[in-house]
């Protein structure tokens, strides 16, 4: 029979290394490193797979380098020209240097999601209505590089920002409607005068050629009675030139100045 007085000290030691052991194996995925420090000094960024993090003398937190989505809440926006309107955006970012994202701010997430809401309401403030409508590509872009500019000494990596709704109160969105709908009508009557200034620049060359040829007109009203008898019409029109009945039109208005 074995002495337990031995095997005592030996397997108290067992179980101490076993459990050193055991706290001491860390499994970091992926998809994750993790920034160790020794004696409150950073030692090193460790991972993927399985690490040793010696206990007491070493502490080791754990950072997700995965696309973060984040929904940037709704802000109270006044354009350049005056127009009040709430805006809402999606930022996507990521951590690309784990050391920056945990020594360098307290509170990477918080941090990024602020500086995105005030980098919003800023950039948005210096674009009229009309182009934060019509030119959103350009307006993302400028979000973006402010933000990588100001997040880059954390070791965030900003990837995309998409502004995603624009609303308008109803008074403006009435205006908006009245200022369209007046937009419409200049439109038309600039195509409607411009197709009566075509139609009679078109009549004053063909009246020059028809006055070029002398049976120019005579041949244009024969084939005006073609037209017409085709649409079976009794009715004839007879063209009279005006030269014809000028010098009576004269007579008829000295007779009437001299009563």
């Amino acid at each position: 029979m074995p002495n337990l007085h031995i095997l005592s000290p030996f397997f108290l030691a067992l179980v101490v290394i076993g459990l050193f052991l055991a706290s001491s194996l860390k499994i970091i995925y992926e998809y994750q490193r993790a920034v160790v420090f020794q004696l409150g000094r950073f030692l090193k960024v460790k991972g993927p797979g399985l690490i040793i993090v010696i206990p007491i003398l070493q502490r080791m937190a754990r950072m997700d380098l995965r696309t973060v989505v984040h929904e940037v809440p709704s802000q109270d926006v006044i354009s350049h020209d005056n127009v009040s309107v709430k805006v809402d955006a999606v930022l996507y970012f990521r951590i690309v240097d784990p050391e920056k994202a945990f020594i360098q701010v307290a509170d990477f997430f918080s941090a990024t999601s602020k500086l995105a809401q005030t980098t919003l309401r800023a950039v948005l403030g210096k674009h009229d209505l009309d182009e934060m409508l019509s030119e959103r590509s350009k307006i993302n872009a400028d979000i973006q590089a402010i933000l990588e500019a100001q997040t880059e000494a954390w070791g965030i990596k900003v990837s995309v920002v998409e502004i995603r709704n624009i609303e308008l109160t109803e008074d403006m969105v009435r205006a908006i409607a009245k200022q369209a709908e007046a937009e419409r009508d200049r439109r038309a009557k600039v195509i409607h005068a411009d197709a009566e200034f075509q139609a009679a620049q078109t009549l004053v060359n063909a009246a020059a050629i028809l006055a070029s040829a002398p049976g120019g007109m005579q041949l244009r009203y024969l084939q005006t009675l073609s037209e017409i008898g085709t649409e079976k019409n009794s009715t004839v029109i007879f063209p009279m030139p005006i030269d014809l009945i000028k010098p009576i039109l004269q007579i008829i208005e000295k007779v009437a100045d001299t009563h």
